[in-house]
């Protein structure tokens, strides 16, 4: 829970167009499976990782960053001559430890490149939500945008509309009491694939059980730029 609670103006916003619209301090919100899966690389000791817009920019950079490891997904599936899709739970240390990511997802990083007039992006999930409510109470910016990315961008998708509500009762001071009913829940509904027998090669169901874990990474990762592009890097706040 947030420390202080924020009294400042909070709107939730939905998908790429509200990215557009993001004012203030602006979280970029995807649980399935872009955040989540960002705050699983640093803790696999990530040395950095960048999310990009698009897949030729993430190739571009690739050439320019000799070791860089390809992460990405389009419609959920890893990008042709990517290392690897999307999934937390196919990760190791070995694999990941002291390397460049580059990132480029559907959704999450869509909302990063759109979020231009932000004062600030950091980006959020439900495995670091209580460090993203202590980093805004922390911070008192003069607003709060809360931005659900939904599915592809376009679609809304109730794990993130979820975890944008549970991020505001924890920063009213007012923590959300059964989230964690409310996130199994998400089972039967916005998480549904991760159960299909015939998508387990995109979605497996470890991942669902990964990404409705809740304030288990005590960081944020707060998005900046600099001469290659944006770059996430993390802040510890609990």
């Amino acid at each position: 829970m947030a420390k202080v609670p924020y009294t400042g103006p909070v709107r939730t916003l939905s998908l790429i167009e509200g990215a557009k619209q993001a004012r203030g301090l602006c979280v970029i919100i995807d649980v399935f499976r872009a955040f989540s899966l960002e705050c699983c690389l640093y803790d696999l000791g990530a040395g950095q990782v960048r999310p990009v817009g698009s897949v030729e920019e993430t190739l571009r950079l690739h050439e320019r960053i000799p070791g860089s490891v390809l992460i990405g997904e389009r419609g959920g599936a890893r990008i042709e001559g990517f290392d690897y899709g999307n999934s937390p739970s196919v990760m190791t240390r070995e694999a990941i430890c002291g390397r460049t990511i580059l990132h480029t997802t559907s959704a999450g990083t869509q909302g990063v490149v759109n979020a231009v007039h932000a004062e600030e992006i950091i980006t959020g999930s439900l495995v670091n939500a209580a460090a993203v409510a202590a980093y805004i109470a922390g911070r008192q910016p003069r607003e709060v945008s809360l931005v659900c990315m939904g599915t592809a961008g376009i679609a809304p998708a109730a794990e993130d509309e979820l975890c944008a509500a549970y991020i505001e009762s924890l920063l009213r001071g007012e923590p959300m009491e059964d989230i964690a009913q409310r996130a199994a829940a998400l089972q039967y509904g916005g998480g549904a694939h991760f159960f299909d027998p015939a998508m387990q090669h995109i979605y497996p169901e470890a991942d669902f059980h990964f990404c409705i874990r809740r304030d288990v990474f005590p960081f944020v990762l707060r998005v900046e730029k600099d001469e290659l592009g944006f770059v996430s890097r993390q802040v510890c706040c609990l």
